[in-house]
């Protein structure tokens, strides 16, 4: 090779070299026809990284030979959507794929008829992506919908995502699309991992993801995942959002951009031709490069379909026809216990390894030991299981034709399988003599409900510093002996232990630090009360306001607040008369923990209303019209009584507008309803 000559001819020659490294890039990881050997792509890198070392003025982060990894992360930034990232809803049929379009024909305009787009449902990890001026400054995971990780380094590692964009684009775009781990890929790092004897990856979802979710770059970068642009959430310029007037006008931007986008979709003016569609992907399915678990159907008219807002989570301009979930038949080699963090045995079946829906399943929960009787499964049972979703596996089916005689019952053990303590089960509420169906391990100190409480309460308190493996470690070292002790560890302490040193112990310290001051609902979630999850924590808060409130709170207060029924409130009730829990959250408190107070709901148009919902409504789901009546100051309750103001009653209403015709309760039907929230 001829050195260039002078600085314009090396800027020339490092000009046609990224250009040439970009399109080669191009057709073999996106359009899938490499027209060179990889001898040739290598040869050209290495002149390229040549020229870069000798005129480090020419290197640009975003440039093609940068897709490498860049120095492993102490952990991912949380980064906020602009538009959150909502879930898709999901229908099984024909007949509720029609179910949809009805329900949304009632929103919109008379007359109006949407057209549809439709795509394949990628089973891989949602991201999103912002450019400026082209050029890729930002990648985030879903997360929660609303707050993401930033992973932009690793998701540079993916060679069909853009570091640039082709010309000409717009100023500023947020493209949403899905990174994936095509089949063969799959195959392939599995049969190098058994080479190894190192452990085989379950399913290509769980290993982009936790490619992802690594913090060298590097090892993202040794996966080989694939990258399918699907939507553009905003964009600059008026002559842009006309080119996103449509879901399809999107696909063809982003395949003008320079992205990948999946070549299976089809414009369909009626919901027949949709179906055709769904079929013949469905037949198609197996053979495809790469793991779905449905079709996506979308109006593709951008106005129409935001117009009809969404429902719960769900946006109604959209839907998943999820395939049926794959069964497969295997056999229960054992039926373990497992000790949850509220002490709950729970059994757990242990299969001969099946592949379901494309991921090997080798356990399931029985839940409990109704559902283990309710199956009739034994150990050594030949039973069914399948993926509700293609993600959890369930046992279904017991085939006990298939039995030899040398199965066995499985029977609870009389005592803890952890500690050895006395197991019981728990009043179900406040009604005499009623029992839960799960058992319960009665030694408070039993150290598998501490560890997974421990683990629970740095969730709920968003202490991601803490990581069981330290959790487990602080509690072998003898720094704590309880949650509260978390706030009172010392940076000297960690600091010595193997492994950790000054900066790792200051990381841990400065986060302990900046969350010992909690919102109210995550302070009682992060308690563990029995049946108190995040909702109802935030039901709780959103009530009384203080932490002594609640603490103070009679049966009846608990009881009548919404979706608080009888268990639960008893359960609250218990809880903050046990002098072992009053004496840790004063201990929590004198560690240093603050809890913020929860501003009360302002006086609305529904306050000192109490409603009940029975029955589906066309206009909305359950936890819309609930959102709605509590946003107007509402209360809503799971069951009827005198003290119930409205009954709201759709199709198909159950038993409670029986008990509100009994008791004379006003009953409102879905018109009726939505005039009063008009």
């Amino acid at each position: 090779m001829k050195e260039p000559k002078g600085e314009k001819e090396v800027k020339e020659r490092i000009k046609k070299l990224r250009s040439e490294i970009a399109r080669l890039r191009e057709l073999y990881h996106v359009k899938n026809a490499p027209t060179i050997t990889d001898d040739v792509y290598d040869s050209l890198t290495k002149e390229l990284n040549a020229l870069i070392v000798q005129f480090p003025e020419f290197a640009d982060p975003n440039a093609p030979e940068n897709r490498v990894g860049g120095k492993p992360l102490e952990k991912f930034e949380k980064v906020r959507h602009s538009a959150p990232m909502l879930s898709i809803g999901n229908v099984f049929s024909k007949e509720e794929l029609f179910a949809w379009e009805k329900r949304n024909l009632k929103l919109l305009p008379v007359g109006s008829r949407p057209e549809y787009f439709c795509e394949l449902k990628l089973d891989g990890l949602a991201v999103s992506l912002i450019y400026e001026k082209g050029n890729l400054v930002r990648g985030a995971t879903r997360g929660d919908g609303l707050v993401g990780e930033n992973i932009t380094e690793n998701l540079k590692m993916i060679n069909t995502v853009p570091l640039k964009l082709r010309t000409p684009f717009p100023a500023r775009i947020e493209v949403r699309g899905e990174a994936l781990m095509k089949k063969n890929v799959l195959e392939e790092l599995n049969r190098q991992n058994e080479k190894k004897g190192l452990p085989l990856f379950a399913n290509s979802r769980n290993v982009a993801a936790g490619s992802l979710r690594q913090l060298d770059p590097t090892l993202a970068g040794k996966r080989r995942l694939d990258f399918f642009a699907y939507d553009v959430v905003s964009v600059e310029g008026a002559e842009w959002l006309e080119k996103i007037a449509t879901h399809s006008g999107k696909h063809q931007i982003l395949e003008n951009l320079g992205f990948a986008v999946e070549e299976h979709t089809k414009k369909a003016s009626d919901l027949d031709s949709v179906f055709s569609f769904v079929e013949k992907i469905s037949e198609k399915r197996d053979g495809l490069a790469f793991n779905i678990d449905g079709v996506v159907v979308n109006i593709d008219d951008t106005k129409m379909a935001q117009s009809l807002g969404v429902a719960g989570k769900d946006p109604r301009g959209l839907i998943a026809y999820k395939f049926p979930a794959e069964k497969a038949t295997t056999r229960v080699k054992n039926i373990l216990i497992n000790v949850g963090r509220t002490g709950a045995l729970t059994p757990l079946a242990i299969f001969e390894p099946t592949l379901v829906s494309g991921s090997t399943v080798s356990k399931a929960t029985l839940h409990n030991m109704d559902q283990i009787e309710k199956l009739d499964v034994r150990i050594g049972d030949t039973v069914v299981i399948e993926k509700a979703g293609d993600v959890i596996p369930k046992v279904v089916e017991t085939l006990v034709k298939l039995r030899t005689g040398k199965e066995k019952k499985f029977k609870m053990p009389e005592a803890c399988p952890v500690c050895g303590g006395g197991i019981e089960k728990r009043a179900k509420g406040s009604e005499v003599g009623s029992l839960t169906s799960a058992y319960y391990c009665a030694n408070p100190k039993c150290p598998a409900k501490n560890e997974r409480y421990l683990e629970h309460f740095v969730s709920a308190f968003e202490i991601y510093e803490l990581g069981p493996k330290i959790l487990r470690r602080f509690k072998d070292q003898g720094f704590i002996s309880d949650a509260a002790d978390i706030f009172v560890l010392k940076k000297e302490d960690i600091a010595v232990l193997p492994r950790f040193g000054e900066k790792s112990a200051e990381n841990i310290i400065n986060e302990i630090n900046a969350k010992k001051r909690v919102a109210l609902w995550r302070f009682l979630w992060a308690l563990g009360i029995l049946h108190v999850g995040e909702e109802t924590a935030r039901d709780l808060a959103g009530g009384f306001g203080t932490i002594e409130k609640i603490t103070n709170a009679e049966r009846e207060e608990l009881n009548a607040m919404e979706n608080i029924g009888s268990a639960v409130s008893e359960s609250i009730y218990r809880f903050f008369r046990d002098k072992n829990n009053l004496r840790f959250i004063e201990k929590l408190f004198k560690n240093g923990v603050t809890v913020e107070k929860e501003e009360k709901k302002k006086a609305g148009k529904f306050t000192g209303l109490t409603f009940v919902l029975t029955g589906t409504m066309e206009s909305m789901g359950r936890d819309e019209a609930k959102a709605k009546i509590i946003a107007l100051g509402g209360k809503v309750s799971g069951s009827v009584s005198k003290n119930t103001s409205y009954v709201v009653a759709g199709d198909e209403a159950g038993s409670k507008l029986d008990n509100a015709k009994k008791l004379g309760v006003k009953v409102l039907n879905e018109q009726e309803f939505l005039k009063m929230l008009s």
